[in-house]
């Protein structure tokens, strides 16, 4: 590809006695792509995230991300996890603020650009669905609404890239497919780059424009899909028979790393 920004070349990364977490990944993706990673629970997906955070060095291969090699943690990446986090003693208006105040360059202007910020965070709340929970304590909203502020909160810094660690896994369905069209709208608006992690097939088959499958420990990709379906997409495609296809070629991939 001409224009790259995730590349991953050759990555190892030992955690200790030189076992491997993960092992020769080599791995592109375009400005603005969406991709998730599937497979096995301990497969290594959790390691690529670090990997691509900077908040782990390769112990071999190189790691560059939007032209510039990886030797750090990177201020251009929000994150949101199974877990929304929120602080309990903060309002979702003050969790969704945090990254604000403590990443720069936004920490040293806070203070004096706070209503701006303000205004920029209560857009994104009533994009996804909270307009009116502003002032509400985590405890007082519902697991989906406590997601929802999470990712606003990973997306108020405007990043150039989102991580996604298993964001949806600890809701039920109906929930879950919602915020899959909250999370395709922001995406289709802003055109950030996404690297999703998931065990859910059907999630990365809705949202993801290409698929890494990824073997057992040490984690390898052992298989890449192009998604075939069009952008952006509505629930209903998930029961369409190119939908179906495309699951089930994944779950084959799956299948045969289990039994490997």
């Amino acid at each position: 590809m001409s224009e790259l920004f995730v590349d991953f070349q050759n990555v190892f990364l030992a955690y200790k006695d030189n076992e491997f977490a993960v092992e020769d990944i080599t791995l592109q993706t375009r400005p603005g792509e969406f991709i998730a990673i599937v497979g096995p629970s301990g497969c290594g997906k959790s390691t690529f995230m670090k990997l691509a955070t900077g908040l782990k060095p390769p112990t071999k291969g190189s790691v560059t991300i939007a032209g510039q090699p990886v030797t750090g943690p990177l201020k251009f990446v929000g994150m949101a996890f199974q877990a929304p986090t929120l602080l309990p003693w903060r309002t979702t208006l003050e969790n969704v603020l945090l990254p604000l105040e403590i990443v720069e360059p936004y920490r040293s202007n806070f203070k004096r650009e706070r209503e701006q910020y303000v205004q920029r965070a209560l857009k994104l709340l009533k994009t996804v669905g909270l307009d009116g929970y502003a002032d509400k304590y985590p405890w007082q909203l519902s697991g989906g609404m406590q997601q929802r502020a999470s990712i606003c909160r990973a997306l108020i810094h405007e990043p150039k890239m989102l991580l996604l660690d298993e964001p949806f896994g600890a809701l039920d369905a109906f929930t879950r497919e919602e915020l899959w069209c909250v999370l395709r709208d922001l995406w289709t608006e802003r055109q950030f780059n996404v690297i999703l992690v998931t065990h859910d097939l059907r999630e990365a088959a809705f949202l993801a424009d290409t698929i890494y499958v990824m073997s057992k420990r040490p984690g390898r990709i052992v298989a890449r899909k192009e998604n075939p379906l069009a952008q952006p997409r509505e629930l209903e495609v998930t029961y369409t028979e190119p939908f179906n296809e495309l699951v089930h070629e994944l779950r084959g991939h799956i299948g045969r790393v289990r039994s490997s």
